[in-house]
């Protein structure tokens, strides 16, 4: 059902970006410092998009990588403190005086 549900929105979706793309046909040109690019305007927003989702993809990537990083520093902080507790454990308890 989910895939489904996601076919369908996925469909929709391009539906409208190629109603989008039928209604503004004209070419735009975008002037870089190297040079003069001249494309329709809904190519330029999926450019924009897409590069937009790989920054952001890159941003996350790093956030991510420091997140496993500590992850696993605290892993290996429990395991040595369990270790630590465990051998606690095992020591007899003495009186009070």
């Amino acid at each position: 059902m989910k895939r489904l549900l996601g076919l369908f929105v996925a469909v929709i979706v391009v539906a409208i970006g190629l109603s989008f793309a039928m209604l503004n046909p004209k070419p735009v040109a975008l002037d870089f410092y190297f040079g003069v690019v001249t494309l329709p305007v809904s190519l330029w927003l999926v450019i924009s998009l897409a590069l937009g989702s790989v920054i952001g993809l890159f941003a996350a990537g790093g956030i991510l990588l420091r997140q496993r990083w500590q992850l696993g520093r605290l892993r290996q902080d429990a395991a040595r403190h369990r270790e630590e507790l465990s051998e606690l454990r095992k020591l007899p308890i003495r009186d009070a005086p």
